[in-house]
C-alpha cells in the first residue's frame, strides 16, 4: 500500500515506505540539505505524508535525543556561554531542530533530562517553555492549578498600566494609565525579557483574615490611608471623534457655535465650554450631554419632517456630546483629515479614578475580587510592629483555589520588602521555601510569615496568628463608575416600543424570572407592576368573533372589520409586543382570535 505526499496541501507524489521516507528526510534537513524551517508530518490514520513548507507556521526549538541521550552536551553549553560556538551552530549540526505543531504529533518529547528513555525523540531547551509570555511572569506558578494560570493571564491583560510611553500623544478607546507603577518585588525569569509588560500594579502589604464579613465571597478590604496616599489611583482617558462631512450638492457640516433657529438646537447651557470655533477649549470640566463640538448639517431629506418650511430648509444641529452617564477634563484635543479628506476632530477626555467600592483587583494568581470595604485607617488591625496593611484578603480564596504560589509569593515579597532585594520566583527554579523561611527567621520574624495582630475595634490581641506579607496587586480595568447604570423614563424603540438596550443608550435594565421572585418576596408589587408594563397598550377586541377592532379617528369610532360590529367592543390591556406578534400572524395570513371574558362572569 502506497502512502500519498502533500506538499502544503499539494500532492507531489506516493512513497512506498513512510517511515523510512520520513527520517530520511530529517536526515537531509539535519545536514543542512533542506530548509531548517521544513517540517514533515505522518498521518497514519489517513495514511497521508503532510510536508510543510507556508509561512506563519508556529514553531518552537526542541533538543534532538538519540538513543535515550540528548545531544546538546555539557561542553556545548560552555561552549556557548564562552561565545566561541553560536545558537545557529547548534541548528547546523542538526543537536536543534524547529518543529510546528503538525510534526510534533509524531515526537515523543520529554520535559527534563532525568526523564529520558530509549523511545524519546526530543527533550525540552527548558521546563519553562511550556508557559506564554504574560503565564511566564507568574511567580511560583508551579505550585498553582493551570485553569488558575489561565484566569491570572486574562488579569494581567486587563491591569491599569503605563501600556506605552507616548500614551499621552494617542486616541485610544477606553484605557486607563496608573499613576505610580511599580516593579514586582517577587519575579521571574521573563521579568528581564519583558520588563514592560511587568509594570502594571504596585506592592502592597496584604493580611489574609477576616474582618466583619465584608471581603466574603473573594471581596477584598482596601486600607482609606492608603487609598488617600495615592495607592492604585488612575487616569481614565475616552476618545471622541466628529468629522466633518462633504454632501452631494456642495453642501458640508458647519463646525461652529449653533443658533437658536437650528432645529434641534439644546440650549445656550450645553454650548458654554465652546470658543468661537465651535470647538470645546482645553481642560473644561465637561458632563453628560455638554457638547464637545458644534456641528450644523444641511437638511438632507427636503421632506423631512420639520425640516421644510415656508422660510426655506431649516438646518439641523448634530453638534458632538458627552456620552451618557460620563464626565472629565478635556485633555487633548487635535484638528487633523479623514481618510476620505474631510476635517476631523478628536477629542480626549481625562477622568481621575480613586478606588471605590465594587472595582475590581487581581493578583498575578488568578485570585481577583472586588472592594467589598473602603475601612478607615483607624479601624484597620495593626501588627505588634504597629504595621497596618493596605489590603485584608480573604483565607477562604485558597483552599478551593490551591494557589499556593500566592502564599509563596507573600512570604517572598516580606523577605524582599525587608532585605531591600527582588526574589526570583521563577517556577521550579526559583528561590526555595525553606530558604526563604530561613532568611525571613533571622531578619527577626516568624519563619511562617505569621505575625500577632490586634483588633481595632477591642484592642485585643488576636487568638490566631495572622498571616502577613507583600504582594503584588493590580486594579483591572472594571471599575464600578463605568458600570453603574440606573433608568426610569427614557427612550423606547420604535419598533416594540419597549426600553432601548445598553448603558450608552440610556436602556432599560433586563428584569428576569429571579429578579421578579425577590421583589415578590418584598412584597413590592408596584414595582413589579411598573417592572412588567413598560410597553402596555389597549387593544379593542371584537366580543362576537374575536378579531381585533379597529379605531376610526374620523369619525370617532370603533368597529370590527370582519362581523362590522360596534356595540360590543371591549379594552383589553397587553404588551406591545404581543400585538406586534399578532400583527406579523394577520400579515402571514393566520388570523387569531381572542375569547373575551369578564373578570366577574360566573
Amino acid at each position: 500500500m502506497v502512502t500519498e505526499v502533500y506538499i502544503d496541501s499539494i500532492f507531489v507524489g506516493y512513497v512506498e515506505d513512510p517511515k523510512d521516507f520520513v527520517n530520511k528526510f530529517k536526515e537531509i534537513r539535519a545536514k543542512g540539505q533542506l530548509p531548517k524551517f521544513a517540517n514533515i508530518y505522518f498521518n497514519e490514520e489517513k495514511n497521508i505524508i503532510e510536508i510543510n513548507l507556508r509561512k506563519g507556521r508556529i514553531l518552537r526549538p526542541l533538543i534532538v535525543v538519540k538513543n535515550g541521550k540528548p545531544l546538546l552536551t555539557q561542553e556545548h553549553i560552555e561552549k556557548l556561554r564562552k561565545g566561541e560556538i553560536k545558537w545557529s551552530d547548534l541548528e547546523k549540526e542538526g543537536i536543534i531542530e524547529w518543529v510546528d505543531p503538525a510534526e510534533e504529533e509524531n515526537l515523543y518529547v520529554a520535559l527534563y533530562p532525568e526523564d529520558l528513555t530509549e523511545e524519546h525523540t526530543h527533550l525540552e531547551l527548558s521546563p519553562l517553555t511550556i508557559f506564554g509570555i504574560l503565564t511566564s511572569l507568574v511567580p511560583y506558578s508551579n505550585h498553582n492549578q493551570s485553569a488558575r494560570l489561565n484566569r491570572g493571564m486574562r488579569t494581567q491583560k486587563q491591569a491599569h498600566s503605563v501600556y506605552l510611553t507616548n500614551f499621552w500623544q494617542r486616541f485610544d478607546t477606553d484605557i486607563s494609565i496608573l499613576y505610580y507603577p511599580q516593579e514586582p518585588i517577587v519575579r521571574t525569569f521573563s521579568h528581564n525579557l519583558f520588563r514592560n509588560a511587568d509594570r502594571i500594579g504596585q506592592n502592597v502589604i496584604i493580611a489574609v483574615m477576616t474582618q466583619e464579613g465584608y471581603n466574603m465571597e473573594d471581596a477584598i478590604i482596601i486600607n482609606r490611608g492608603s487609598i488617600e496616599r495615592g495607592i492604585f489611583r488612575s487616569s481614565y482617558f475616552r476618545k471622541y471623534e466628529v468629522e466633518r462631512i462633504k454632501y452631494p450638492g456642495g453642501l458640508q457640516d458647519e463646525i461652529t457655535i449653533p443658533s437658536q433657529d437650528v432645529y434641534l438646537y439644546k440650549g445656550a447651557d450645553k454650548y458654554k465650554y465652546l470658543e468661537e470655533d465651535g470647538i470645546v477649549h482645553v481642560e473644561a470640566y465637561v458632563d453628560e450631554y455638554d457638547v464637545l463640538v458644534g456641528k450644523v448639517s444641511p437638511p438632507k431629506f427636503l421632506s423631512a419632517f420639520g425640516e421644510y418650511t415656508t422660510a426655506g430648509t431649516v438646518k439641523k444641529d448634530t453638534s458632538m456630546l458627552v456620552r451618557f452617564e460620563e464626565k472629565g477634563y478635556v485633555d487633548s484635543v487635535v484638528i487633523t483629515e479623514s481618510p476620505s479628506g474631510n476635517m476631523l476632530i478628536k477629542i480626549r477626555l481625562r477622568d481621575i479614578r480613586i478606588p471605590e467600592i465594587g472595582d475590581k483587583f487581581s493578583v498575578r494568581h488568578g485570585q481577583k475580587g472586588v472592594v467589598g470595604m473602603i475601612v478607615d485607617e483607624s479601624d484597620m488591625p495593626w501588627t505588634a510592629s504597629g504595621l497596618k496593611p493596605d489590603i485584608i484578603f480573604s483565607p477562604f480564596g485558597i483552599p478551593a483555589r490551591l494557589t499556593i504560589g500566592l502564599l509563596l509569593e507573600i512570604l517572598g515579597g516580606k523577605v524582599g520588602a525587608l532585605n531591600g532585594r527582588f526574589i526570583d520566583g521563577t517556577p521550579w527554579f526559583g528561590e526555595k521555601e525553606e530558604d526563604l523561611r530561613k532568611e525571613l527567621l533571622s531578619l527577626g520574624f516568624m519563619e511562617s510569615g505569621e505575625e500577632t495582630m490586634y483588633n481595632p475595634l477591642t484592642g485585643e490581641e488576636f487568638k490566631v496568628k495572622i498571616y502577613v506579607g507583600s504582594v503584588y496587586y493590580l486594579r483591572l480595568k472594571y471599575m464600578a463608575e463605568n458600570k453603574l447604570h440606573a433608568r426610569a423614563l427614557g427612550p423606547v424603540t420604535l419598533l416594540t416600543k419597549q426600553p432601548t438596550e445598553g448603558k450608552s443608550r440610556e436602556g432599560g435594565l433586563r428584569w428576569g424570572e429571579m429578579e421578579n421572585e425577590v421583589l415578590a418576596a418584598h412584597g413590592a408589587s408596584l414595582l413589579l407592576r411598573e417592572a412588567f408594563s413598560s410597553d402596555d397598550v389597549i387593544v379593542p377586541i371584537c366580543e362576537n368573533c374575536g378579531s381585533i377592532a379597529v379605531e376610526d379617528d374620523i369619525h370617532h369610532k370603533i368597529y370590527c372589520p370582519v362581523c362590522g360590529e360596534t356595540d360590543k367592543i371591549a379594552s383589553i390591556k397587553t404588551s406591545y409586543a404581543f400585538l406586534l406578534l399578532v400583527r406579523e400572524l394577520i400579515s402571514l395570513g393566520i388570523w387569531p382570535r381572542f375569547k373575551v371574558k369578564y373578570k366577574f362572569e360566573k
